[in-house]
Protein backbone atom coordinates (compact mmCIF):
# COMPACT_ATOMS: atom_id res chain seq x y z
CA UNK A 1 0.00 0.00 0.00
CA UNK A 2 1.41 3.60 -0.88
CA UNK A 3 -1.00 5.12 1.59
CA UNK A 4 0.13 5.71 4.90
CA UNK A 5 -2.10 6.51 7.01
CA UNK A 6 -1.96 6.35 10.88
CA UNK A 7 -2.38 2.93 12.65
CA UNK A 8 -3.05 4.87 15.45
CA UNK A 9 -6.39 6.09 13.92
CA UNK A 10 -6.01 9.80 15.23
CA UNK A 11 -3.77 9.65 18.76
CA UNK A 12 -0.50 10.90 18.52
CA UNK A 13 2.79 9.09 18.65
CA UNK A 14 2.70 9.07 22.59
CA UNK A 15 -1.13 7.69 22.83
CA UNK A 16 -2.92 10.27 23.87
CA UNK A 17 -6.09 10.87 22.13
CA UNK A 18 -6.42 14.41 20.83
CA UNK A 19 -9.87 16.42 19.47
CA UNK A 20 -10.02 16.40 15.53
CA UNK A 21 -10.35 20.07 15.33
CA UNK A 22 -7.28 20.68 16.99
CA UNK A 23 -5.41 17.99 13.92
CA UNK A 24 -7.17 20.08 11.09
CA UNK A 25 -6.44 23.62 12.64
CA UNK A 26 -3.14 21.88 12.52
CA UNK A 27 -3.01 20.83 9.13
CA UNK A 28 -4.42 23.79 8.08
CA UNK A 29 -1.66 26.04 9.93
CA UNK A 30 0.97 24.01 7.98
CA UNK A 31 -0.83 22.59 4.49
CA UNK A 32 0.98 24.07 1.20
CA UNK A 33 -0.63 25.78 -1.76
CA UNK A 34 -0.18 24.05 -4.72
CA UNK A 35 2.42 26.64 -5.74
CA UNK A 36 5.08 25.25 -2.69
CA UNK A 37 4.19 22.13 -2.94
CA UNK A 38 4.98 21.58 -6.32
CA UNK A 39 8.25 23.72 -5.77
CA UNK A 40 8.67 21.78 -2.88
CA UNK A 41 8.41 18.86 -5.06
CA UNK A 42 10.56 19.68 -7.64
CA UNK A 43 13.23 20.32 -4.58
CA UNK A 44 12.50 17.10 -3.09
CA UNK A 45 12.19 18.63 0.28
CA UNK A 46 8.74 17.20 2.43
CA UNK A 47 6.92 20.52 3.00
CA UNK A 48 4.00 19.72 5.00
CA UNK A 49 3.26 17.11 7.73
CA UNK A 50 0.18 14.99 8.76
CA UNK A 51 -0.23 13.60 11.83
CA UNK A 52 3.25 13.46 13.13
CA UNK A 53 4.81 12.56 10.17
CA UNK A 54 6.28 13.81 7.06
CA UNK A 55 4.99 14.16 3.90
CA UNK A 56 6.93 13.16 0.39
CA UNK A 57 6.72 15.54 -2.18
CA UNK A 58 4.36 13.67 -4.31
CA UNK A 59 2.18 13.40 -1.30
CA UNK A 60 2.17 17.29 -0.35
CA UNK A 61 1.70 18.04 -4.09
CA UNK A 62 -1.59 16.11 -4.46
CA UNK A 63 -2.76 17.41 -0.63
CA UNK A 64 -2.08 20.93 -1.99
CA UNK A 65 -4.72 19.33 -4.88
CA UNK A 66 -7.11 17.82 -2.50
CA UNK A 67 -7.41 20.86 -0.45
CA UNK A 68 -8.22 23.24 -3.59
CA UNK A 69 -10.40 20.60 -4.62
CA UNK A 70 -12.55 21.20 -1.36
CA UNK A 71 -12.03 24.57 -1.65
CA UNK A 72 -13.58 25.19 -5.24
CA UNK A 73 -16.85 25.34 -5.65
CA UNK A 74 -17.43 22.47 -7.82
CA UNK A 75 -15.61 20.15 -5.83
CA UNK A 76 -17.03 16.86 -6.62
CA UNK A 77 -15.54 15.57 -9.97
CA UNK A 78 -11.99 16.62 -8.37
CA UNK A 79 -12.35 14.62 -5.35
CA UNK A 80 -13.58 11.72 -7.12
CA UNK A 81 -10.50 11.61 -9.04
CA UNK A 82 -8.44 12.19 -5.97
CA UNK A 83 -10.06 9.47 -4.30
CA UNK A 84 -9.91 6.92 -6.98
CA UNK A 85 -6.31 7.59 -7.85
CA UNK A 86 -3.65 5.73 -6.19
CA UNK A 87 -3.31 6.68 -2.25
CA UNK A 88 -6.73 8.04 -2.41
CA UNK A 89 -7.16 10.94 -0.06
CA UNK A 90 -3.80 10.34 1.20
CA UNK A 91 -4.23 11.02 5.11
CA UNK A 92 -6.64 11.50 7.99
CA UNK A 93 -6.00 15.23 7.86
CA UNK A 94 -7.07 15.18 4.59
CA UNK A 95 -10.30 13.16 4.80
CA UNK A 96 -11.69 15.42 7.56
CA UNK A 97 -11.45 17.89 4.96
CA UNK A 98 -13.20 15.61 2.17
CA UNK A 99 -15.36 12.72 3.47
CA UNK A 100 -17.80 15.66 4.76
CA UNK A 101 -18.01 16.98 0.74
CA UNK A 102 -18.61 13.54 -0.33
CA UNK A 103 -21.65 12.97 2.00
CA UNK A 104 -23.08 16.32 1.14
CA UNK A 105 -23.11 17.84 4.37
CA UNK A 106 -21.21 21.00 6.26
CA UNK A 107 -19.48 20.59 9.67
CA UNK A 108 -19.59 24.50 10.03
CA UNK A 109 -23.32 24.06 10.32
CA UNK A 110 -23.60 20.73 12.33
CA UNK A 111 -23.98 22.12 15.32
CA UNK A 112 -27.23 24.33 13.77
CA UNK A 113 -28.20 20.94 12.10
CA UNK A 114 -28.53 19.01 16.18
CA UNK A 115 -31.63 18.75 17.52
CA UNK A 116 -32.72 20.74 20.40
CA UNK A 117 -33.38 17.63 22.27
CA UNK A 118 -29.98 16.13 23.45
CA UNK A 119 -30.17 12.64 21.84
CA UNK A 120 -29.20 10.85 25.26
CA UNK A 121 -32.98 12.32 26.19
CA UNK A 122 -34.38 10.45 23.11
CA UNK A 123 -36.30 6.95 23.55
CA UNK A 124 -33.83 4.28 23.33
CA UNK A 125 -33.60 2.43 20.07
CA UNK A 126 -34.92 -1.13 20.15
CA UNK A 127 -31.54 -2.31 18.77
CA UNK A 128 -29.49 -1.27 21.66
CA UNK A 129 -28.95 -4.45 23.25
CA UNK A 130 -26.95 -5.45 20.31
CA UNK A 131 -24.99 -2.74 19.71
CA UNK A 132 -23.47 -2.85 23.27
CA UNK A 133 -22.93 -6.58 22.14
CA UNK A 134 -20.95 -5.79 19.19
CA UNK A 135 -19.16 -2.97 20.22
CA UNK A 136 -17.85 -5.00 22.98
CA UNK A 137 -15.94 -6.82 20.21
CA UNK A 138 -14.56 -3.93 18.43
CA UNK A 139 -11.27 -2.26 18.12
CA UNK A 140 -9.91 -6.00 17.39
CA UNK A 141 -7.17 -5.01 14.63
CA UNK A 142 -6.87 -1.12 15.08
CA UNK A 143 -5.65 1.22 17.01
CA UNK A 144 -2.30 -0.62 18.01
CA UNK A 145 -0.40 -0.31 21.08
CA UNK A 146 -3.42 1.06 22.95
CA UNK A 147 -3.93 0.70 26.32
CA UNK A 148 -7.18 -0.90 27.75
CA UNK A 149 -8.22 2.23 29.85
CA UNK A 150 -7.70 3.84 25.75
CA UNK A 151 -9.27 1.37 23.90
CA UNK A 152 -12.68 1.13 26.75
CA UNK A 153 -12.67 5.56 26.21
CA UNK A 154 -12.89 4.32 22.04
CA UNK A 155 -15.55 1.84 22.87
CA UNK A 156 -17.46 3.88 25.09
CA UNK A 157 -17.28 6.98 21.91
CA UNK A 158 -17.96 4.28 19.46
CA UNK A 159 -21.05 3.29 21.72
CA UNK A 160 -22.10 6.90 21.81
CA UNK A 161 -21.95 7.64 17.99
CA UNK A 162 -24.12 4.48 17.22
CA UNK A 163 -26.86 5.21 20.07
CA UNK A 164 -27.22 8.87 18.84
CA UNK A 165 -27.57 8.25 15.36
CA UNK A 166 -30.08 5.10 16.10
CA UNK A 167 -31.98 7.44 18.51
CA UNK A 168 -31.93 10.32 15.95
CA UNK A 169 -33.20 8.59 13.46
CA UNK A 170 -35.26 5.57 14.88
CA UNK A 171 -36.73 3.75 11.47
CA UNK A 172 -33.33 2.56 10.89
CA UNK A 173 -32.91 -0.95 11.86
CA UNK A 174 -28.81 -2.18 13.32
CA UNK A 175 -27.49 -4.66 11.59
CA UNK A 176 -24.47 -6.65 12.91
CA UNK A 177 -21.36 -5.26 11.39
CA UNK A 178 -22.70 -1.24 11.35
CA UNK A 179 -19.99 -1.15 14.42
CA UNK A 180 -16.90 -1.91 11.84
CA UNK A 181 -18.26 0.73 9.66
CA UNK A 182 -18.61 3.51 12.53
CA UNK A 183 -15.36 2.59 14.48
CA UNK A 184 -13.43 3.54 10.87
CA UNK A 185 -15.44 6.98 11.09
CA UNK A 186 -14.92 7.29 14.61
CA UNK A 187 -10.89 7.00 13.91
CA UNK A 188 -10.89 9.31 11.21
CA UNK A 189 -13.56 12.11 11.68
CA UNK A 190 -13.16 12.34 15.75
CA UNK A 191 -16.24 11.95 18.48
CA UNK A 192 -17.34 14.94 18.06
CA UNK A 193 -18.04 14.86 13.82
CA UNK A 194 -18.47 11.01 13.52
CA UNK A 195 -22.46 11.01 14.44
CA UNK A 196 -22.84 13.42 11.39
CA UNK A 197 -21.48 11.83 9.14
CA UNK A 198 -22.40 8.33 10.22
CA UNK A 199 -26.30 9.72 9.60
CA UNK A 200 -25.94 10.78 6.02
CA UNK A 201 -23.76 7.23 5.33
CA UNK A 202 -27.12 5.71 7.37
CA UNK A 203 -29.39 7.14 5.12
CA UNK A 204 -27.79 8.33 2.06
CA UNK A 205 -25.43 5.29 1.00
CA UNK A 206 -25.83 2.32 2.91
CA UNK A 207 -29.83 2.73 3.48
CA UNK A 208 -30.88 -0.78 1.77
CA UNK A 209 -28.70 -2.39 4.72
CA UNK A 210 -31.08 -0.72 7.55
CA UNK A 211 -34.18 -1.26 6.42
CA UNK A 212 -36.47 -3.64 8.72
CA UNK A 213 -36.12 -6.83 5.72
CA UNK A 214 -32.74 -8.60 4.33
CA UNK A 215 -34.52 -8.40 1.13
CA UNK A 216 -32.77 -4.80 -0.43
CA UNK A 217 -29.35 -5.88 1.23
CA UNK A 218 -29.60 -9.54 -1.10
CA UNK A 219 -30.58 -7.43 -4.46
CA UNK A 220 -27.38 -6.20 -4.11
CA UNK A 221 -26.16 -9.53 -4.21
CA UNK A 222 -27.89 -10.44 -7.30
CA UNK A 223 -25.73 -7.96 -9.62
CA UNK A 224 -22.68 -10.21 -9.35
CA UNK A 225 -23.73 -12.90 -11.15
CA UNK A 226 -24.44 -10.04 -14.02
CA UNK A 227 -20.94 -8.64 -13.85
CA UNK A 228 -19.26 -11.44 -13.83
CA UNK A 229 -21.34 -12.95 -16.76
CA UNK A 230 -20.47 -9.48 -18.64
CA UNK A 231 -16.60 -10.13 -17.88
CA UNK A 232 -15.84 -13.68 -17.52
CA UNK A 233 -18.48 -16.37 -18.89
CA UNK A 234 -16.82 -19.21 -18.36
CA UNK A 235 -16.43 -18.17 -14.78
CA UNK A 236 -19.69 -17.26 -14.11
CA UNK A 237 -20.87 -20.53 -15.27
CA UNK A 238 -17.97 -22.51 -12.93
CA UNK A 239 -20.14 -20.50 -9.47
CA UNK A 240 -23.45 -20.84 -11.03
CA UNK A 241 -24.11 -23.35 -8.26
CA UNK A 242 -23.16 -21.06 -5.83
CA UNK A 243 -25.54 -18.48 -4.40
CA UNK A 244 -23.78 -15.19 -4.15
CA UNK A 245 -24.29 -14.99 -0.37
CA UNK A 246 -20.69 -15.24 0.30
CA UNK A 247 -20.27 -11.71 -0.55
CA UNK A 248 -22.79 -10.47 1.78
CA UNK A 249 -20.40 -9.92 5.27
CA UNK A 250 -18.23 -7.97 2.68
CA UNK A 251 -20.54 -5.73 1.45
CA UNK A 252 -22.97 -5.05 3.74
CA UNK A 253 -19.88 -3.28 5.88
CA UNK A 254 -18.63 -1.99 3.39
CA UNK A 255 -15.43 -4.02 3.90
CA UNK A 256 -14.61 -2.49 7.30
CA UNK A 257 -15.05 -6.29 8.74
CA UNK A 258 -12.65 -8.19 6.54
CA UNK A 259 -10.06 -5.96 6.49
CA UNK A 260 -7.46 -5.60 9.39
CA UNK A 261 -4.92 -2.72 8.32
CA UNK A 262 -6.83 1.12 9.32
CA UNK A 263 -4.84 2.50 6.58
CA UNK A 264 -6.28 -0.23 3.96
CA UNK A 265 -10.17 0.29 5.41
CA UNK A 266 -9.13 4.00 5.58
CA UNK A 267 -8.18 4.23 1.71
CA UNK A 268 -10.94 1.97 0.70
CA UNK A 269 -13.72 4.27 2.21
CA UNK A 270 -12.03 7.49 0.10
CA UNK A 271 -12.91 4.91 -3.17
CA UNK A 272 -16.45 4.24 -2.07
CA UNK A 273 -17.23 7.33 -0.44
CA UNK A 274 -16.49 8.62 -3.72
CA UNK A 275 -18.43 6.79 -6.26
CA UNK A 276 -22.39 4.76 -5.95
CA UNK A 277 -23.38 2.55 -4.25
CA UNK A 278 -23.33 0.06 -6.58
CA UNK A 279 -19.57 0.81 -7.07
CA UNK A 280 -19.03 -1.65 -4.46
CA UNK A 281 -20.46 -4.74 -5.63
CA UNK A 282 -18.01 -4.10 -8.71
CA UNK A 283 -15.22 -3.77 -6.45
CA UNK A 284 -16.35 -7.21 -4.92
CA UNK A 285 -17.04 -8.65 -8.32
CA UNK A 286 -13.37 -7.80 -9.07
CA UNK A 287 -12.10 -9.94 -5.40
CA UNK A 288 -13.76 -12.84 -7.39
CA UNK A 289 -11.65 -12.41 -10.92
CA UNK A 290 -8.67 -11.98 -9.22
CA UNK A 291 -9.26 -15.20 -8.05
CA UNK A 292 -10.15 -17.37 -10.97
CA UNK A 293 -7.28 -19.58 -11.19
CA UNK A 294 -7.82 -20.82 -7.45
CA UNK A 295 -11.79 -21.14 -8.02
CA UNK A 296 -11.33 -23.40 -11.15
CA UNK A 297 -9.01 -25.96 -8.92
CA UNK A 298 -12.40 -26.22 -7.21
CA UNK A 299 -14.97 -28.19 -9.27
CA UNK A 300 -18.10 -26.46 -9.60
CA UNK A 301 -19.64 -29.71 -8.36
CA UNK A 302 -18.91 -28.36 -4.75
CA UNK A 303 -20.80 -24.87 -4.15
CA UNK A 304 -20.22 -25.61 -0.46
CA UNK A 305 -16.30 -25.60 -0.99
CA UNK A 306 -16.79 -22.62 -3.09
CA UNK A 307 -19.02 -20.33 -1.14
CA UNK A 308 -16.47 -20.94 2.14
CA UNK A 309 -13.45 -19.94 0.00
CA UNK A 310 -15.60 -17.01 -1.27
CA UNK A 311 -16.91 -15.83 1.98
CA UNK A 312 -13.26 -14.93 2.97
CA UNK A 313 -11.41 -12.31 1.34
CA UNK A 314 -7.71 -13.07 0.36
CA UNK A 315 -5.07 -11.24 2.33
CA UNK A 316 -3.58 -9.22 1.64
CA UNK A 317 -5.39 -7.56 -0.61
CA UNK A 318 -3.67 -5.37 -3.19
CA UNK A 319 -6.41 -2.53 -3.01
CA UNK A 320 -4.74 -0.16 -5.62
CA UNK A 321 -5.09 -2.70 -8.48
CA UNK A 322 -8.53 -3.77 -7.21
CA UNK A 323 -9.20 -0.33 -7.45
CA UNK A 324 -7.73 0.30 -10.93
CA UNK A 325 -9.70 -2.74 -12.57
CA UNK A 326 -13.20 -1.74 -10.59
CA UNK A 327 -13.30 1.52 -12.50
CA UNK A 328 -12.25 -0.11 -15.99
CA UNK A 329 -15.02 -2.52 -15.88
CA UNK A 330 -17.72 -0.26 -14.43
CA UNK A 331 -16.52 2.00 -17.57
CA UNK A 332 -17.06 -0.98 -19.77
CA UNK A 333 -19.90 -2.64 -18.54
CA UNK A 334 -21.98 -0.17 -16.45
CA UNK A 335 -25.38 -1.20 -14.31
CA UNK A 336 -27.61 -0.06 -17.41
CA UNK A 337 -26.01 -2.72 -19.61
CA UNK A 338 -25.86 -5.44 -17.62
CA UNK A 339 -27.12 -9.44 -18.80
CA UNK A 340 -30.01 -11.33 -17.20
CA UNK A 341 -32.06 -7.10 -16.72
CA UNK A 342 -30.61 -7.14 -13.32
CA UNK A 343 -30.72 -3.70 -13.16
CA UNK A 344 -33.73 -3.23 -14.22
CA UNK A 345 -35.04 -5.50 -11.21
CA UNK A 346 -33.20 -2.86 -8.79
CA UNK A 347 -35.58 -1.06 -6.77
CA UNK A 348 -35.84 2.86 -7.95
CA UNK A 349 -35.40 3.86 -4.48
CA UNK A 350 -32.65 1.56 -3.66
CA UNK A 351 -29.24 3.55 -2.77
CA UNK A 352 -27.88 1.68 -5.87
CA UNK A 353 -30.20 3.58 -8.19
CA UNK A 354 -30.31 7.00 -6.22
CA UNK A 355 -26.45 7.44 -5.57
CA UNK A 356 -25.93 6.75 -9.46
CA UNK A 357 -25.74 10.44 -10.11
CA UNK A 358 -25.84 11.78 -7.12
CA UNK A 359 -23.05 11.71 -5.02
CA UNK A 360 -22.57 15.22 -2.91
CA UNK A 361 -25.84 16.61 -3.79
CA UNK A 362 -28.27 14.41 -1.33
CA UNK A 363 -29.47 16.13 2.17
CA UNK A 364 -30.99 13.90 4.88
CA UNK A 365 -34.26 14.60 4.23
CA UNK A 366 -34.04 12.94 1.18
CA UNK A 367 -32.75 10.07 2.98
CA UNK A 368 -35.94 10.03 5.09
CA UNK A 369 -38.10 10.76 2.15
CA UNK A 370 -36.66 7.31 0.13
CA UNK A 371 -36.00 5.26 3.03
CA UNK A 372 -40.38 5.50 3.86
CA UNK A 373 -40.78 4.97 0.62
CA UNK A 374 -38.70 2.25 -0.04
CA UNK A 375 -40.10 0.46 3.50
CA UNK A 376 -43.47 1.07 1.70
CA UNK A 377 -42.63 -0.75 -1.32
CA UNK A 378 -41.19 -3.69 0.81
CA UNK A 379 -44.55 -3.55 2.85
CA UNK A 380 -46.56 -3.84 -0.52
CA UNK A 381 -43.82 -6.49 -1.19
CA UNK A 382 -44.89 -8.69 1.42
CA UNK A 383 -48.46 -8.32 1.71
CA UNK A 384 -48.34 -9.33 -1.97
CA UNK A 385 -46.32 -12.49 -1.09
CA UNK A 386 -48.34 -13.65 1.75
CA UNK A 387 -51.66 -12.99 -0.65
CA UNK A 388 -50.58 -15.09 -2.78
CA UNK A 389 -49.07 -17.82 -0.58
CA UNK A 390 -52.53 -17.89 1.12
CA UNK A 391 -54.12 -18.31 -2.36
CA UNK A 392 -52.17 -21.47 -3.01
CA UNK A 393 -53.00 -22.29 0.11
CA UNK A 394 -56.87 -22.35 -0.16
CA UNK A 395 -56.78 -22.44 -4.29
CA UNK A 396 -59.59 -23.42 -5.86
CA UNK A 397 -61.15 -23.39 -9.53
CA UNK A 398 -62.06 -19.74 -10.24
CA UNK A 399 -62.67 -17.63 -13.41
CA UNK A 400 -60.91 -14.11 -13.66
CA UNK A 401 -64.18 -12.64 -13.99
CA UNK A 402 -65.55 -13.86 -10.95
CA UNK A 403 -62.84 -12.54 -9.18
CA UNK A 404 -62.69 -9.14 -11.07
CA UNK A 405 -66.42 -9.01 -9.34
CA UNK A 406 -64.94 -10.09 -6.11
CA UNK A 407 -62.63 -7.36 -6.14
CA UNK A 408 -65.23 -4.34 -7.20
CA UNK A 409 -67.58 -5.80 -4.79
CA UNK A 410 -65.60 -6.11 -1.90
CA UNK A 411 -63.53 -2.75 -2.55
CA UNK A 412 -67.25 -0.74 -2.70
CA UNK A 413 -68.62 -2.64 0.26
CA UNK A 414 -65.26 -1.58 2.36
CA UNK A 415 -65.03 2.04 1.27
CA UNK A 416 -68.77 2.77 1.55
CA UNK A 417 -69.37 0.52 4.56
CA UNK A 418 -66.55 -1.01 6.11
CA UNK A 419 -65.39 1.16 8.49
CA UNK A 420 -69.08 1.53 9.47
CA UNK A 421 -68.76 -2.46 10.55
CA UNK A 422 -65.98 -2.22 12.78
CA UNK A 423 -63.12 -3.31 10.05
CA UNK A 424 -59.86 -1.00 10.69
CA UNK A 425 -58.97 0.99 7.93
CA UNK A 426 -55.43 -0.94 7.65
CA UNK A 427 -57.48 -4.42 7.49
CA UNK A 428 -59.80 -2.64 4.75
CA UNK A 429 -56.72 -2.03 2.32
CA UNK A 430 -55.15 -5.13 2.95
CA UNK A 431 -58.41 -6.74 1.90
CA UNK A 432 -58.60 -4.62 -0.83
CA UNK A 433 -55.14 -5.13 -2.03
CA UNK A 434 -55.50 -8.90 -1.62
CA UNK A 435 -58.37 -9.52 -3.83
CA UNK A 436 -56.41 -7.04 -6.46
CA UNK A 437 -53.32 -8.91 -6.36
CA UNK A 438 -55.45 -12.42 -7.11
CA UNK A 439 -57.37 -10.63 -9.91
CA UNK A 440 -54.20 -9.74 -11.54
CA UNK A 441 -52.50 -13.00 -11.07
Amino acid sequence: MESQSSNDGGTHSDGNLTHPTHRTNHYHQHRPSAASASASASSGTPVATCQGRSLSPAECTKVASIVTACESTRPIDLLTTMATSRAGLVDDEVRRLAWPILLAYDVKTMGEAESSQAWQDLPRHKDEDQVDLDVNRSFIYYPKNESGEQLDRRKAQLSAVITQVLRQYPMLSYFQGFHDIVQVFLLVLGVDHAAQAVSHLALLRIRDFMLPSLAPSIAHLQLLPAILSAVDPMLCQHLSQTQPFFALAATLTLYAHDIQEYSDIARLFDFLLAHGAVVSVYFFAIIILSRRDELFEIPAEEPEMLHSVLSKLPKPLDLEALISRTMTVFSKHPPERLPFQAWSKISPFSVLKTTRKSIGTQNLQAGLDLFAMQALQLRRTELREQALALLWKYRRPATSFGLAVCVGVVSIWLRRGGMNHGIPGFLSRKLIDFFRIISHG
